[in-house]
């Protein structure tokens, strides 16, 4: 197996990319525009997944159960919910 260090790859031409028909393996940061393949959502750190890749609804949450608030003598619940 051989080693190749290099600062930069280019494509052939002017504003093309390297054509890796084997793929590549990445460590470290990288940026892509596309991707292709299967990717498990537990494997993200960050990022936004849109709600149609969600495998199910998500339940609903209800403040039903939220009792024994510490709300001061003399706030309403209005003043509560806009200064808590």
């Amino acid at each position: 197996m051989s080693n190749l260090r290099v600062t930069s790859l280019k494509g052939r031409t002017v504003g093309t990319s390297p054509t890796l028909p084997d793929g590549a393996v990445v460590t470290g940061v990288t940026t892509s525009t596309s991707f292709d393949g299967n990717l498990n959502a537990t494997q993200l750190s960050t990022g936004t997944i849109a709600d149609a890749r969600f495998p199910a609804t998500l339940p609903a949450v209800s403040g039903a159960n939220l009792t024994d608030l510490n709300i001061p003598a003399g706030f309403s619940e209005l003043d509560a919910a806009l200064f808590n």
